[in-house]
């Protein structure tokens, strides 16, 4: 077992500046942005990016994120090819040559789908006065990536795990779910039979 830690946060990117402006709405106006492109006509489009570059493990987990978003408004049909283009456009977007980049994202994408309703379950379990469906679809994709990462990947430490929902919380969510979410997610780890700090091998 190794001490917390998460590839690749070393590099220099902590999110957007935490000011609250960030909502699920986006900018408003802008030019569709291909990763939008298999949303329904007048659905709200993916959370911008923030301009301060991320680690390549967070830009995955935001990758993610923005799927599953996208993927709990159109529900697409073959969810598997959705991903594909989703994530190859968004390579495109970004001049990223290496097909392999976004390898993480397909991950995370892959586990959750297959669980979902695990996921969904265990976060419903652990809401006090508070109906799942009220729940923000940006706060509710942040939650489903961070959740599938403490239920399915022993690999990653849960306190990483949590610590990144939260930073990504910084990006795309509005500033009073940082501690909805911190507090749900803790509730889910205190129930695992691992350590917190700590990675299990695989």
């Amino acid at each position: 077992m190794s001490a917390a830690s998460d590839p690749d946060t070393s590099s220099p990117a902590t999110g957007a500046v935490d000011d609250g402006s960030a909502t699920a709405a986006g900018s408003a106006g802008g030019a569709k942005s291909a990763r939008d492109a298999f949303l329904p006509e007048g659905a709200v489009p993916l959370p911008e990016e923030p301009a301060t570059p991320m680690h390549r493990r967070r830009k995955n987990r935001a990758a993610a994120m923005q799927f599953l978003y996208s993927w709990d408004i159109a529900r697409p049909a073959d969810p598997a090819a959705a991903l594909a283009t989703f994530l190859a456009e968004r390579r495109a977007e970004e001049g990223v040559t290496d097909e392999g980049y976004y390898s993480f994202a397909e991950e995370l994408v892959d586990a959750a789908l297959r669980n979902m309703d695990t996921i969904d379950e265990a976060l419903k379990e652990r809401l006090e006065n508070w109906d799942f469906r009220r729940i923000a679809k940006v706060e509710l994709a942040l939650l489903r990536v961070a959740t599938c990462e403490l239920l399915y990947r022993p690999d990653i430490p849960p306190v990483v795990s949590i610590n990144e929902a939260i930073e990504l919380s910084k990006c795309f969510a509005a500033a009073e779910s940082r501690r909805f979410i911190n507090g749900l997610l803790d509730q889910i780890r205190a129930q695992l039979n691992r350590p917190a700090r700590e990675s299990v091998r695989m």
